[in-house]
């Protein structure tokens, strides 16, 4: 599973508007799950924050009476110091001035945008209350790789690296606090982790109790900002690993359709010099300091007018039919449930071509009339990857394990319909802050009743298929229903953190579909569940499990 982050231009720096919609996966913006690289603090800094301005006012709590009910684009004050201080803690790595400028309102609409709030740009109540329930007093997260972290983290420590821990800790399914201070509920975890993860169990952070926390289930880390001191000065043919991923990620922004697999091999070579060529550069394949800027522009933007507030589609506020041409509340929730489906629209209110682009895409992938008019089957669609399941569990078995699991496909990561998944293990995690796949899979098995085993742990699934234990074994017969467990890294021993876990939906000899969560959309725009193509034969190992 990925870890994006905010990518922030210099207060000064233009902010244009966005204007293509993009249908490949470029970098998304996840609460919870920020990058951490050593050049975005120093010492002595703390909630995150980027370089200070002497001039910048003394920071006022935003709930405060001396805070407007809404914090707007052009103000300066200590409450803008303060919610640049909060936006920071979460990875925006704002110049903190006190002014709220073009970079902090692209900052607070990524964050809206990250946390399900209406993307106005306007820090009103909403966004208020969330800056301060996730976590924005934590010291700013540091990779535990890095120098400025010691070569084992103790129980006792606090600061940035060990924000960092908390994070990781709760990607993998741990609930602890993030707040920097390693104190007995993260030293727990951190133990729990390492017997799980077949480490050695002493509550120490050393250097393989890192790789494994770095060590996830779907993908490499997408967070690095390819700029910053944590990736190299050129990237060229042959490195692998996080900036590779955001290199590949930033590419499919940009109109190419690269696998993020974190490999920088012939096909991403080319996307380069494609990328270079395009954009008036030396087509030279090396990802330099000029293609890295080329790269970051144009992400994102926004205008300084805000939206007009969201009102729910299906309120006797809203038409029968939002169609193109309409400015109102009801097309900033449109656009607004869009970014929730991967849209990536700039959300202003305003019902123009992308936006009718975008609902064009919605309704292809979800076996609508294309007719780009949102309609009632078109705003039941809109809602129901971001709403609970509210039917009881449909039963049947292990027969009715595919059925089930191919209904949720296009249930993106963070709704709170995928959200909802947690409730089979006990998690009430957003989806975005953990490896969710076998948590999907505990789900399914939950809603047909077809066994009672539950596992967020892929080497759970495998571990009690190979002991025969909940109706559970090991088939090297596959058919549509199994589950699939994957190990990305060889071995077949499923213990090293780089797993994976599906169901599988068609068989044609060495080759396989599976119905996934936690897994890249295959045409682009962020993860969740999802139908993938996968093979016995393509370098990872390969464990079918039969439910009987």
């Amino acid at each position: 599973m990925e870890r994006l982050t905010f990518l922030v231009p210099a207060e000064d720096a233009r902010s244009p508007h966005r204007t293509a919609h993009r249908t490949r996966p470029g970098w998304q913006i996840r609460l919870g799950t920020f990058a951490a690289t050593a050049a975005m603090v120093s010492a002595g800094i703390v909630l995150g924050a980027g370089p200070a301005a002497a001039a910048a006012p003394v920071a006022i709590r935003l709930t405060s009476a001396s805070c407007p009910a809404e914090i707007v684009q052009g103000q300066v004050s200590g409450c803008v110091t303060e919610l640049q201080n909060l936006l920071n803690a979460h990875g925006a790595g704002l110049v903190v001035d006190g002014q709220f400028g073009p970079s902090t309102l692209y900052a607070v609409r990524e964050y809206q945008a990250a946390t399900a709030i209406a993307v106005d740009g306007r820090v009103g109540p909403a966004t208020k209350s969330k800056l301060y329930a996730t976590g924005g007093s934590a010291p700013a997260p540091v990779n535990l790789n890095s120098s400025s972290c010691p070569a084992n983290i103790v129980q006792g420590d606090k600061g940035g690296c060990v924000t960092e821990l908390q994070r990781l800790l709760i990607h993998h399914g741990y609930a602890v606090d993030v707040d920097g201070d390693f104190g007995a509920g993260t030293a727990s975890a951190v133990r729990s982790f390492q017997s799980s993860h077949g480490l050695t169990v002493d509550g120490q952070v050393g250097t393989d109790t890192k790789r494994a926390l770095y060590d996830t289930d779907e993908s490499p880390s997408t967070s690095l900002d390819l700029r910053s001191a944590s990736c190299p000065a050129n990237i060229v043919e042959g490195q692998s690993g996080g900036c590779v991923a955001t290199l590949q990620a930033l590419l499919n922004g940009k109109g190419q359709s690269l696998d993020v697999d974190g490999s920088f091999g012939p096909l991403t070579l080319t996307a380069v010099k494609a990328f270079q060529s395009a954009s008036g550069l030396t087509a030279d394949g090396e990802v330099g300091p000029n293609t890295k800027a080329a790269l970051y522009s144009n992400i994102g933007g926004g205008g300084g007018d805000g939206a007009p507030a969201p009102v729910n589609l299906n309120s006797a506020s809203c038409p029968s039919e939002i169609v193109q041409g309409q400015r109102s509340g009801c097309v900033t929730e449109l656009q607004s449930l869009l970014n929730h489906h991967g849209a990536d629209l700039a959300v202003d209110g305003d019902f123009g071509p992308l936006t009718d682009s975008a609902v064009r895409d919605f309704q292809a992938e979800k076996g609508l009339s294309v007719d780009g008019k949102v309609g009632p089957n078109t705003k039941a669609a809109l809602y129901g990857a971001v709403t609970p399941p509210s039917s009881t569990p449909p039963g049947g078995g292990y027969a009715n394990i595919l059925g089930v699991a191919e209904a949720e496909v296009g249930t993106a990561e963070g709704s709170a319909r995928a959200n909802s998944y947690g409730s089979a293990v006990g998690l009430s995690l957003s989806t975005s802050d953990y490896a969710w796949c076998a948590t999907f899979v505990s789900w399914v098995a939950q809603q047909t009743g077809a066994t009672s085993y539950r596992n967020s742990y892929v080497s759970g699934w495998v571990r009690q298929a190979r002991a025969g234990n909940y109706h559970l074994s090991v088939t090297t017969s596959p058919q549509p229903g199994d589950i699939v467990a994957f190990d990305w890294d060889g071995g077949s021993d499923f213990t090293g953190g780089n797993e994976h876990i599906g169901i599988v939906r068609t068989v044609s000899g060495s080759s396989f579909t599976t119905v996934e969560g936690n897994t890249g959309n295959p045409n682009g725009n962020g993860d969740g569940v999802y139908v993938r193509s996968r093979a016995t034969n393509s370098g990872y190992d390969v464990v079918f499990i039969r439910v009987r």
